[in-house]
């Protein structure tokens, strides 16, 4: 084996000589590229999501447990059926009439509407806590949820509003209304921060004032249907409701990834988020619709539901130590939370069956007591 000679006209050619570094001149790290728990998801051309381990294991653990949550609701409850016999009834349509309309047209609808709402409620909740970059920025806190249920409120009592296309229609108005009213409020200071969220809770206590108005100069059975709406609740729940909300799941939930993105850069301020080339007018803009949209639809379905889109997106930002807001890992969290509490609505005092909104007020205040005995965590950027 030949052994390398060097170039003996190699010693009459100088290296070039690196210039010293000026001991003044403050040097700049390289940039390593992501840690070695991100890895990188092309999304589209030129986009790409940067996915952190453990949160897709936190988001794949609460879906998992979702899923249970859901299968067990189905299969249990107080009609006098085993789980093995409404297993065959949900996948083969065996059994008695009786048997499958109590299981696929009252258990199956009722469960899968819960753990639809729960996601968008919680993903609802994740954007505008990440554009008011604040925990209490949630939309049952901003008044959007109130605002949906004033609109609604107006649908069944003034236009005898009965099916799902016409609440829904109705709340997706109030609810863009009151986003365009806290628009307005909080115009001069930007529609973020502080400023989202106090404007909100203003208008939210105004528009309660209101809605009780109209429960109490509506006749007693209106007053009735509206006030059991308004607690938030699953029990009358059926396909004529879940295929709508499917639907809007379908549409709504996979367009997420596209604001993955442009809401981390917004938890980094506005400044950095221009600095980054970001029109941030318009994305909030864009932001802001979307939140309210799959809020109004909840609301069209169940009723408002407090406290949901509140805790959902803390509790998995803290199980998957992030730094911010994670969307996918909330809607996750929710779907986990409402399906969850709607079970114990339905067990705890059976055979009656509690309005899931009051177990999720339970819950949220449980949570709240939660937060001031256990420090927060804090994440580095």
């Amino acid at each position: 084996m030949s052994r390398p000679v060097s170039n003996p006209r190699s010693q009459d050619v100088a290296e070039p000589q690196e210039k010293p570094d000026d001991p003044e001149q403050p040097q700049r790290p390289a940039y390593l590229g992501p840690p070695v728990s991100v890895r990188r998801l092309p999304v589209g051309p030129r986009q790409e999501l940067l996915l952190h381990r453990r949160a897709v294991a936190v988001t794949i653990i609460l879906a998992l447990a979702a899923l249970a949550v859901m299968v067990l609701t189905v299969l249990t409850g107080t009609y006098d059926i085993s789980a093995a016999d409404a297993l065959g009834t949900l996948l083969r349509g065996t059994g008695s009439d009786l048997d499958r309309f109590i299981v696929i047209d009252q258990r199956l609808p009722r469960a899968l509407a819960a753990v639809l709402v729960g996601a968008m409620l919680a993903l609802s909740g994740a954007i505008f806590q990440s554009l008011s970059r604040n925990p209490l920025g949630s939309p049952d806190i901003v008044g959007f949820t109130t605002g949906a249920s004033t609109g609604g409120l107006l649908a069944i009592l003034l236009a005898s509003a009965s099916s799902t296309f016409q609440i829904g229609a109705g709340t997706i108005l109030g609810g863009f209304a009151t986003a365009a009213l806290v628009a307005l409020m909080t115009l001069r200071r930007g529609v973020g921060g502080d400023n989202l969220v106090l404007a909100g809770i203003a208008l939210s206590e105004m528009l309660s004032a209101a809605n009780n108005y109209l429960i109490s100069r509506a006749s007693l059975q209106s007053a009735e249907a509206a006030k059991a709406w308004q607690y938030g609740s699953f029990n009358a729940i059926s396909w004529g409701q879940t295929r709508p909300l499917l639907i809007a799941a379908i549409v709504l939930l996979p367009q997420v990834l596209w604001l993955i993105r442009p809401a981390a850069m917004l938890e980094m301020g506005d400044d950095v988020a221009t600095g980054l080339g970001m029109r941030v007018s318009r994305v909030r803009g864009a932001m802001l619709g979307y939140g309210v949209v799959l809020a109004a639809m909840c609301v069209a379905v169940a009723g408002p539901i407090g406290f949901l889109a509140l805790a959902a997106p803390q509790l998995a930002r803290r199980l998957s130590r992030s730094a911010g807001i994670t969307m996918v890992a909330s809607a996750a969290m929710g779907a986990l939370l409402l399906g969850g509490a709607d079970l114990l609505a339905q067990r705890l005092l059976s055979p009656f069956q509690i309005p899931v909104g009051l177990v999720s007020a339970a819950l949220g205040g449980i949570y709240l007591i939660w937060l001031l005995m256990v420090p927060s965590e804090r994440t580095p950027r």
